[in-house]
């Protein structure tokens, strides 16, 4: 169990207290908290309510099972023996000996100036294209518990596709981020959406500042503000460039950004076109987080040591690779005692986490005056597109006039928005129903049953344990196109991730759990995923191991 010295309780009543409202009995964590670890090799951080000073209001569950060695070995040999191949392949096809050219450059291409970098350009021809029929698959129907799929198949070892005019029908949906179902084509968001479409058409064709703001978009604004609880909140078109372009517009030369190593893309290239200065601090590490504050305040801007213009604190509300929680109480903490800003984006927690759907402040029972900077997106627990940002009332409208993606980009369209409008009033119960109730209710109770399983048939799972985002460890580079391939087999669509997108020894599936799934959904999911695990043998959890548990073991130290 890896806890520092500031996550150990303060008194022996730690344990006292209710996993995540699930009764013990029920949530096979809750039992074992506070004792020593169930597993030998995995990373098991749990913040019961007494610690750090009573930060946190309920119990917090993450889990992160060290690669087994022999694995991570053998992970690293596989890579190995695909690149020297491929290298190999290279020389045979340049000296005009390997007769297979589909994996050399094009003779069109070669006056050309090169695309990518020359270990880029062969990555992508020696290994990608080997699975790259993992990825990309085209669906054709709606992205609900179960879809429909495209059939498709190559000629030319994954370089081109043939779609056959056939489709998969029923497919068990365990990659979109659905996750209260409201991607549907029934029901009274798709009617709603498809009335407003008859009165309004599809584009606005317009920026917001000119003739493209409808009165839907008004309301939507403060129907987002009421549902934060913050004062004011601001609508865009894309969730990407909510992040990417309003960054940019808050900080800039002489501001400091401390981002999570694992922050997305998208915060990431925010932060680089603000052109401040970015320190990287350890993913959900607080010690690290507050090295990096506290250095700042000391030393100031390089060279000049003046104090920084602004530091803005840049995290996640639940990480969409690692399945974990931010550390919300811990950071705000932090941010209030070295008087920071924080930007948190809630992309996948808003709507999945927290008793009213509020996202990751709502899990933590927090003030969302606390968090400088609300974002969030539209295209995942709306079913719809599109983001957010949320906050007092001056820095929505200093963002009205200073953010590139209000300023030029085109208005959210108006269904897409009936859509957001109609689903939120939903999950706040202003429809008159409890259907978001029931839905975010059943989201967490799906959560713990499919994470429990898995961890029951002994698969290394990683995250937070009411985190919906679920990644499945798979490790060798020959396991993630054979996964997606034999879950597809079995009728069950999965998204796989490798390579440069994780670290190159934690290739895994990334499972995301819904709503709109049944127990028989997960059920027969569950079975498929053991069936595959057999055959590819996938299942490398370690039993738990009977010694003596000294908790400075585990206890995370700065070197």
């Amino acid at each position: 169990m890896t806890e520092s010295a500031a996550d150990k309780p303060e008194s022996g009543d730690a344990c006292r207290h209710a996993a995540n409202g699930v009764k013990p009995s029920r949530n096979g964590f809750a039992k074992n908290r506070c004792r020593q670890p169930q597993h030998r090799y995995r990373e098991e951080k749990v913040y019961p309510t007494a610690c750090n000073g009573g930060l946190y209001s309920r119990p917090f569950h993450e889990s992160f099972e060290e690669t087994p060695m022999l694995v991570a070995v053998l992970t690293y040999m596989g890579y190995g023996i695909l690149t020297i191949f491929g290298y190999l392949r290279d020389f045979l096809r340049a000296w005009k000996i390997e007769r297979c050219h589909i994996a050399r450059e094009r003779e069109e291409q070669k006056d050309f100036v090169p695309l990518y970098q020359d270990f880029e350009n062969f990555y992508t021809r020696n290994l990608y294209m080997r699975i790259r029929d993992s990825w990309n698959r085209p669906i054709c129907s709606v992205p609900g518990a179960k879809l429909d799929l495209a059939e498709r198949v190559s000629h030319d070892y994954n370089w081109t596709f043939e779609y056959t005019g056939r489709a998969v029908k029923d497919v068990i949906n365990m990659g979109s981020y659905n996750y209260l179902g409201f991607a549907e084509n029934s029901g009274a968001c798709a009617e709603a959406a498809a009335n407003v479409t008859l009165k309004y058409g599809v584009g606005v064709c317009s920026t917001r500042q000119e003739i493209g703001n409808l009165d839907r978009h008004e309301e939507l604004e403060k129907l987002v503000a009421k549902f934060l609880g913050v004062e004011s909140a601001m609508a865009f078109g894309m969730g990407f460039a909510t992040n990417s372009m309003n960054i940019p517009a808050l900080t800039g030369k002489g501001c400091l950004i401390l981002s999570d190593e694992l922050n997305h893309a998208s915060l990431v290239l925010g932060a680089r076109l603000s052109g401040s200065s970015i320190r990287i601090f350890k993913h959900n590490n607080m010690q690290s987080l507050e090295k990096l504050l506290g250095d700042a305040i000391v030393n100031g801007q390089p060279r000049t040591h003046r104090p920084w213009k602004k530091i803005l604190i840049v995290v996640e509300g639940i990480y969409s690779m690692e399945g974990s929680i931010v550390r919300l109480p811990e950071v705000i903490a932090l941010k209030k005692k070295y008087k920071a800003f924080l930007y948190l984006d809630e992309a996948h927690s808003i709507g999945a986490l927290g008793t009213s759907g509020r996202g990751v402040v709502d899990y933590f029972g927090l003030d969302p005056r606390d968090v400088d900077i609300m974002m969030g997106t539209f295209t995942k627990s709306f079913g719809a597109a599109g983001g957010y940002i949320g906050g007092k009332k001056e820095l929505i409208d200093y963002l009205r006039t200073h953010s590139h993606s209000a300023v030029y980009a085109t208005s959210i369209s108006p269904p897409v928005a009936e859509q957001i409008i109609t689903s939120m009033k939903c999950i706040m119960g202003e429809d008159g129903t409890t259907l978001g109730c029931e839905r975010i209710r059943q989201l967490a109770e799906n959560t713990i049953y499919f994470r429990r399983r898995l961890q029951e048939m002994g698969f290394i799972i990683y995250g937070n344990s009411d985190s919906p985002v679920v990644p499945m460890m798979l490790y060798m580079p020959a396991k993630i196109g054979a996964f997606g391939r034999e879950m597809l087999k079995r009728n069950i669509g999965v998204v796989v991730v490798g390579f440069p997108a994780t670290p190159i020894i934690e290739s895994r599936a990334r499972f995301c759990v819904s709503a709109a799934h049944t127990k028989e959904m997960l059920d027969v999911a569950l079975g498929v995923i053991g069936e595959v695990g057999d055959l590819l043998q996938l299942r490398y959890s370690r039993p738990s191991l009977d010694r003596p548990f000294d908790e400075t073991t585990y206890e995370e130290s700065e070197h």
